[in-house]
């Protein structure tokens, strides 16, 4: 999925809907005392945050090059989709769990409990809306996939982010509904603190999976195997191709991929020939792969290989002694 107008929409859906839930939250931990209902509040506080952080991940990604970085600022979406599996663990989980430690220490007996319920049964729709749109959306780039390999495989943080967060906020819900329940029918005003720490457990969960990911992101994860196998075909089958070297790609963005291919030249060839072929390669492989946004190629014939290095091969303005820093 496109970090576009179908990312964006999802993450604004998410975003009121938190905005909403976290006002709700808060004026009911005020009223009834609840450790639970607070710790939701602050995860749907936090959550409002992270999808703030993202949008802005999503606008600075889509900025053009420019002198500093020639290759655009794709993974800036990926550096903010770190930060926001940070907050969650940070801020979420921890102030959650250091609610519930303290409610454990402090008990305080809840009043008027059907507040909560209410105020639960109406986050549960709101979640239960923007996680369905975040379900959506990413159904259509999973494909058939298993549901974990295909966040796994995804480039796309925001197409799972904010999956994994309304998941976690359901389930957050049915452990505070648990906890407030448990305390008011047993009178153990602890269990509500017990209930605090559940949701602080389920978000640092979230946060280590979603962390782990972002991560391979912002290092640098390479295209799929189809894209590999779709470059190396086009190149494979041109005339004067001897064969094909190491394939290494990187994606900067989730549209936004660099590519290296050696390729070994038939020794026939000159290197007007080899640089004619090298643009052809590059032509053919943007034309079928326009997320290709840098295609590099290194000449690996013996033959007037040195006449080839230290020609300019026309690689989206970017001379081949890029590639070997990007390969580094």
């Amino acid at each position: 999925m496109a970090t576009g107008t179908s990312s964006k929409f999802v993450i604004y859906a998410a975003l009121a809907g938190n905005l909403l839930i976290a006002i709700t939250k808060f004026a009911a931990a005020g009223w009834t005392g609840s450790s639970a209902i607070l710790s939701e509040a602050v995860h749907s506080l936090v959550d409002s945050g992270n999808q703030v952080l993202m949008l802005y991940g999503i606008h600075r990604a889509q900025q053009p090059p420019d002198e500093r970085h020639p290759f655009g600022y794709g993974r800036e979406l990926y550096f903010w989709s770190f930060i926001v599996a940070l907050l969650i663990f940070s801020l979420g989980a921890g102030l959650s769990f250091y609610e519930g430690v303290t409610h454990i220490q402090n008990p305080v007996s809840m009043i008027d409990p059907m507040v909560n319920y209410v105020v639960l049964a109406i986050s549960l729709v709101f979640e239960g809306t923007t996680c369905w749109i975040a379900f959506r959306a990413f159904e259509k780039q999973r494909g058939k996939l298993p549901f974990i390999e295909a966040a796994t495989r995804s480039r796309d943080p925001s197409s799972f982010l904010v999956l994994f967060e309304d998941a976690a906020a359901i389930l957050g819900i049915f452990i505070a509904l648990a906890g407030i329940v448990a305390a008011k029918s047993l009178d153990i005003p602890q269990l509500d603190g017990v209930a605090s720490i559940g949701i602080a457990a389920v978000l640092a969960a979230t946060a280590i999976f979603l962390a782990r990911e972002c991560k391979g992101l912002l290092i640098g994860e390479p295209a799929r195997a189809q894209t590999l196998q779709s470059i190396r075909a086009i190149a494979q089958h041109l005339p004067g191709v001897d064969s094909l070297g190491r394939l290494m790609t990187a994606h900067l963005a989730p549209e936004q991929i660099v590519a290296i291919l050696e390729i070994d030249f038939a020794d026939r060839l000159s290197a007007p020939e080899v640089q004619d072929l090298t643009r052809k390669v590059e032509r053919l492989v943007k034309q079928a792969h326009p997320d290709v946004i840098a295609f590099f190629v290194n000449p690996k014939s013996e033959v007037r290989t040195s006449e080839v290095r230290t020609s300019e091969v026309r690689t989206s303005e970017v001379r081949p002694g890029r590639a070997d820093v990007l390969s580094q």
